[in-house]
C-alpha cells in the first residue's frame, strides 16, 4: 500500500514545509508605523541600512504554520516516551497550576525583599525537604540545571581544597567511563584534569579500580548512581570511604535520583556533593518546557563553601545574603537566585506525594523498568540483564546486527509505530546501545503496548525483513535523513532567492 498522496498530507495530518521554503522577505502579518523623530537617530549610526530579509508569512499563514508544526510533536500527553536517561514522565497539572499562582509567576528578581517573603519561605521549605531526602546539611538552590549543579559542586570542592592549601597539588578527578558526558566536561571546566576509570564487563565501578587510581593528587571522584547503565553501584560506600581516606571528595551525579528518592539517602553513602535535577525527579516539563533547576546538596565538609545568595532566617522574616564577603562561599553561580516556577512545581510535587508517595515514585520506576526488561530480554541482548536493573533498561543490537539491522534502524522503525525512539548509542560503554526509561508514571497497559511493538520488530528482524528497516520511517513527515551530512554541513543561514520578489509577484 502506498503512503504517498498528491497533497503531501496524510489523513488529517497536514504537510508543512519549513518557513524558509514558503515565506518571503516581503510578506508580513504586521504593519508597523515608521518611527518618529528621524531615522535611526538614537542608534549611533548602527541602524540597519538594508532590509532584514527574513522569511515572512501573513497572519493566517503564520497561525497555520505553527499549528501544523505543533501537530508533529511527540509528547508525553500522547504516549509513552521511551527516551532513556531523561525521565520523560507525566507531570501533574496541579503543579503547573501552582507555578502560575499570582505571587510566584509574576515575581521580579529586583523586587524589595519585603515583598517576596512568601517566595523565600517556599524556597526555604524546598531546601529543607531536599536536605531531608538526601541526608545532607546544606543545599545551593541557584544552579539552573544538572550540568550547572555539577559545576557548583566541583567549585565547592575546589574552594575546600584551597582552604586546605591543596588547590595546586590536588588537580586530578577520577571519572568512570560510564559517567554522563557532562561529568568530565565539568571537571575540566573547573580547572581539573580528568583520569578515566575503565568500565568492567558488569557495567559497574569496582573498588579495586578506584584504589589503583588514588593518590595525593586526587581531588575528587565523580560517579553517577544509579549509573548510566541503569545499575546501582553496590560498592559505593566503600569507594567513598577510600576516596575520603586518600583526602579527596565524592561528587555524585544525581541525574538518576528518581530511581532511589525516598529509598536511599546519598548522604549515608558518603556523598559530599550531588546535584538534583528538579526537572526530572520532582516534576517540571523537561527540555523544551522551560528552564531547568539543579540544586546542589553539600556535605558538612563542603557546606561552608556553598555559593551565595543564601536564605537567612530572621525572627520575623527571611533575607538573602547576596555577597560572599565574610563567608567562605566560593562566589555566586548566576545573577539571580533561581527559577521560581521550578521551585514551586517541585515543592507541590513533594507535598502532594508525601514521604510514602515519593518512595512509590522510585519503586514504580524500578518496577516498570524491570517489567520491560523481563519482556524484552528474550528478544534482544541485554548486556547486564542477568541482574535486576534500576530505572532504565539497557539493550544493544548485538543479536540483530548480524542479521543486517542496527540500533538506528530499530529507532527509525519505532517512528512509524508512533513512538519517539529510545536513546541510541548511549552509554558509550555498550556498543549499539538502546536505552529505555519507562518512568514511574506508565501503567502496565502502555508498557505492554510498547513491548509488543519492540517484540514485533524483533520478529521482523528474524524474518529477514532488512529492507523494511532500512526504508523506515515511511509514515513520518520526513523520511530518513543523512544525519552525518546534516551534522557536518548544516545550513545555518537562510538566503532568499535572487528572484524572490519576482517569484512572489508572479504568484
Amino acid at each position: 500500500m502506498t503512503t504517498e498522496t498528491t497533497s503531501g498530507n496524510k489523513g488529517l495530518q497536514q504537510a508543512e514545509p519549513l518557513i524558509f521554503e514558503t515565506g518571503h522577505a516581503t510578506g508580513t502579518g504586521v504593519d508597523l508605523p515608521a518611527p518618529k523623530g528621524g531615522k535611526y537617530e538614537k542608534l549611533g549610526g548602527l541602524g540597519r541600512k538594508a532590509a532584514l530579509e527574513l522569511p515572512g508569512l501573513s497572519e493566517p499563514e503564520t497561525m497555520r504554520h505553527f499549528v501544523r508544526l505543533s501537530q508533529k510533536n511527540y509528547a508525553i500527553d500522547l504516549g509513552l516516551f521511551p527516551l532513556g536517561s531523561c525521565t520523560m514522565k507525566h507531570n501533574p497539572r496541579l503543579n503547573e497550576r501552582a507555578a502560575r499562582f499570582e505571587g510566584f509567576a509574576d515575581l521580579h528578581p529586583l523586587q524589595p525583599i519585603s515583598t517576596v517573603q512568601g517566595a523565600l519561605e517556599l524556597m526555604d521549605e524546598l531546601a529543607h525537604w531536599l536536605m531531608t531526602l538526601t541526608g545532607m546539611p546544606a543545599v545551593a538552590l541557584s544552579p539552573k540545571a544538572g550540568a550547572h549543579g555539577e559545576f557548583c559542586g566541583m567549585l565547592a570542592i575546589k574552594a575546600a581544597l584551597e582552604a586546605r592549601g591543596e588547590a595546586t597539588t590536588r588537580r586530578r578527578v577520577l571519572v568512570p567511563s560510564s559517567a554522563h558526558g557532562t561529568n568530565p566536561a565539568t571537571a575540566a571546566a573547573a580547572g581539573f584534569t580528568v583520569d578515566e576509570i575503565p568500565a568492567r564487563d558488569d557495567g559497574r565501578v569496582h573498588l579495586d579500580d578506584v584504589k589503583a587510581k588514588l593518590g595525593p593528587d586526587v581531588a575528587a571522584i565523580m560517579i553517577t548512581n544509579p549509573n548510566t547503565c541503569g545499575l546501582f553501584e553496590p560498592e559505593i560506600k566503600n569507594i567513598a570511604d577510600a576516596v575520603h581516606e586518600a583526602g579527596g571528595y565524592f561528587y555524585c551525579d544525581g541525574a538518576n535520583y528518581n530511581a532511589i528518592v525516598g529509598k536511599v539517602r546519598p548522604g549515608d553513602l558518603g556523598v559530599d556533593a550531588m546535584h538534583i535535577n528538579l526537572h526530572k525527579t520532582f516534576s517540571t516539563p523537561h527540555g523544551g518546557g522551560g528552564p531547568g533547576a539543579g540544586p546542589t546538596v553539600l556535605s558538612a565538609a563542603l557546606a561552608p563553601f556553598a555559593p551565595v545568595p543564601h536564605i537567612v532566617k530572621k525572627p520575623t522574616s527571611r533575607e538573602l545574603r547576596e555577597h560572599a564577603e565574610g563567608t567562605q562561599a566560593f562566589g555566586r553561580m548566576c545573577a539571580f537566585h533561581g527559577q521560581m516556577g521550578m521551585f514551586t512545581r517541585a515543592l507541590t510535587y513533594m507535598m502532594s506525594h508525601g514521604s510514602d508517595g515519593l518512595r512509590q515514585v522510585s519503586e514504580d520506576a524500578v518496577l516498570n523498568a524491570n517489567y520491560l526488561l523481563a519482556r524484552l530480554k528474550p528478544h534482544f541482548n541485554a548486556p547486564f540483564g542477568e541482574r535486576p536493573c534500576m530505572h532504565e533498561v539497557l539493550l544493544d543490537d548485538s543479536s540483530i546486527k548480524p542479521k543486517g539491522v542496527e540500533t538506528i534502524d530499530m529507532a527509525k522503525a519505532l517512528l512509524d509505530e508512533g513512538y519517539h525512539p529510545f536513546t541510541t548509542y548511549f552509554p558509550l560503554v555498550v556498543h549499539g546501545a538502546m536505552l529505555i526509561e519507562p518512568t514511574e508514571t506508565e501503567p502496565k497497559r502502555e508498557l505492554d503496548r510498547f513491548a509488543d511493538v519492540m517484540i514485533a520488530l524483533a520478529e521482523r528482524v528474524n524474518a529477514g525483513e532488512v529492507e523494511f528497516f532500512k526504508q523506515a520511517p515511511k509514515l513520518a513527515p520526513m523520511r530518513r535523513l543523512d544525519d552525518t551530512r546534516a551534522a557536518r554541513s548544516p545550513k545555518l543561514r537562510w538566503k532568499p532567492e535572487a528572484n524572490s520578489a519576482a517569484k512572489q509577484a508572479a504568484e
